[in-house]
């Protein structure tokens, strides 16, 4: 690959107003999943660009601190990265990344990805994120440009024309237990965090206690492929708490994102191992409903995403009417050396 890419001579650089036309056309092709062309081939990844979503920046799909590269050859635009950068942490995201050229689409998309590691060690980024589609040569793409692939999501889906069961009574939701989330959960939602989530992801992950404290718009945690469209959507959270006095513990997390866009609904479930999500899920359709009654917003779906090491939840949203529709590779990259935290170890004579 690398002496394809010395031999071409295109270059990567920010998009420009200039360039809008261009790119929407760029990524409606790419999404399309034309011949010639590649993409993270995602199902869901936001709205794909248009001439109307940028020009709402930064109020729509980018903010102010986002990024959108392009590949530039011969005065055509072939190819566009475009990177989430959350306000509160170093994290980057790659919502998309899209090449044309039956030939070529592999080289610019590597060169692109390149040139945003340079710019992000630059501008002190901790780390990179990317969920993909193992297809297309994605997951060997960001495994050559050093990434490590940590898990995989399944992402299931519950159609519109399938009727959403009742909203809850408050009466109903009580003796169950669920109730809003709030900021004082965030320890028991951490601790949840920790209890659910194997050791190996949640180092790399590092998700900080002030995360769980952030909650509206910038309650972007538990990680999942689909967090993006978080930002087309009103978010909630609620939790189930336990039967018995827990001491500060919750037995499950829901986070809703109710869509504003041309959209599925999300949802999705954090729940222990050996506790029953039935009841959450359920919750969370019919506050779905509610919402979407309320406020006369069309049905779109619901999409969940589920990490392989979190079932049984797969198994109870398919017995809510949820169908698997896609599975989507997890893959990070690091820019920092970890530093082992100072402990205490036991004296040894």
């Amino acid at each position: 690959m690398s002496g394809s890419i010395a031999a071409k001579s295109g270059k990567v650089r920010i998009a420009r107003l200039t360039d809008l036309a261009a790119l929407g056309e760029l990524s409606r092709l790419c999404q399309s999943e034309g011949n010639g062309t590649r993409s993270l081939g995602l199902p869901v990844s936001g709205p794909p660009i248009g001439v109307f979503s940028l020009f709402r920046l930064p109020l729509g799909a980018f903010r102010p601190h986002d990024l959108l590269f392009v590949y530039e050859e011969g005065g055509h635009v072939a190819g566009l990265l475009r990177v989430e950068r959350e306000g509160q942490r170093d994290d980057w995201t790659i919502v998309e990344l899209d090449g044309i050229g039956v030939a070529e689409a592999g080289d610019i998309r590597f060169r692109l990805v390149q040139h945003l590691l340079r710019d992000g060690v630059r501008r002190g980024a901790a780390r990179f994120h990317v969920a993909c589609a193992d297809k297309d040569g994605n997951v060997e793409l960001f495994m050559q440009a050093g990434f490590a692939r940590f898990g995989e999501e399944s992402i299931l889906v519950r159609p519109p024309d399938d009727p959403l069961p009742e909203p809850w009574t408050e009466e109903r939701a009580a003796d169950s237990r669920i109730r809003s989330a709030l900021p004082v959960d965030a320890l028991a939602l951490s601790r949840l965090y920790a209890t659910v989530t194997p050791g190996p992801v949640a180092r790399l992950e590092a998700v900080r206690l002030p995360d769980w404290e952030r909650q509206g718009m910038d309650w972007r945690v538990p990680k999942s492929s689909l967090a993006p469209i978080l930002r087309f959507a009103d978010l909630e959270g609620f939790v189930q708490d336990p039967a018995v006095d827990g001491s500060g513990e919750v037995d499950g997390f829901l986070q809703l994102g109710i869509a504003k866009e041309d959209q599925p609904h999300y949802l999705k479930i954090m729940m222990r191992p050996d506790r029953d999500a039935s009841d959450l899920i359920d919750f969370g359709l019919g506050i779905i409903r509610a919402r979407t009654e309320r406020s006369a917003r069309p049905d779109r779906g619901v999409i969940a995403p589920v990490r392989t090491y979190e079932s049984p939840i797969d198994r109870r949203l398919e017995d809510a009417d949820f169908g698997v529709i896609a599975a989507v590779t997890l893959l990070m990259k690091e820019t920092m050396v970890r530093v082992a935290q100072p402990a205490l170890v036991p004296a040894i004579r």
